[in-house]
């Protein structure tokens, strides 16, 4: 897809699609070791699914994505919920992560091997970063996302170098093959 498109394909999608509400069970198992709730970034994160469960919890989420109709749903979905959440359109292949700096950043099921390196330089000292991408063995049991937004196997860890990783996982998790990852910002 030609960056140009991105926001035409997913403001389409998000039209044409139902999009969970359940926030993702990886994020869910991970809701204690966060720490405390704080500043919190969801990197293309769309409809709102994880920001929303994360400001149920006391989190200041903030949504960066270039469809302007996943936020809108998103925006819809914290007022009808009375959460506090800030949303803003940007293609990120194209301008910068807003700065920080943030308590946590999410990146679910999103892969910019150019922006993947930056999210961690927008965290704070001791900063996390959770997420879970696709691999490439997702294409065994699905045909999308297709072969450019999948990770290698074992991939993962080299796009993250500036990071420790707390704990990190790939395989088949809700029939998904992915990577999954808990990460944290050195404090020094």
């Amino acid at each position: 897809m030609e960056r140009s498109e991105a926001r035409e394909f997913w403001n389409q999608r998000y039209l044409e699609e139902p999009w969970p509400e359940e926030p993702s069970p990886w994020l869910v198992t991970l809701l204690d070791r966060l720490g405390d709730p704080g500043r919190v970034l969801d990197v293309a994160g769309g409809t709102g699914r994880n920001a929303l469960f994360l400001a149920a919890h006391g989190w200041t989420p903030t949504i960066v994505d270039a469809s302007d109709v996943g936020l809108g749903l998103a925006r819809r979905r914290a007022e009808e919920l009375g959460l506090p959440l800030t949303t803003l359109r940007r293609d990120l292949q194209r301008e910068p992560l807003p700065e920080g700096p943030w308590d946590l950043a999410l990146v679910f099921h999103y892969l910019d091997r150019d922006v993947l390196p930056t999210v961690s330089q927008v965290l704070r000292p001791g900063g996390r970063l959770v997420g879970a991408i696709a691999t490439v063995r997702n294409l065994e049991r699905h045909p999308r996302p297709p072969r450019p937004y999948l990770l290698d196997e074992g991939e993962l860890p080299g796009l993250l170098p500036d990071v420790e990783l707390l704990d990190y996982r790939e395989g088949w998790f809700d029939d998904r093959h992915e990577a999954r990852f808990f990460a944290e910002r050195p404090s020094c």
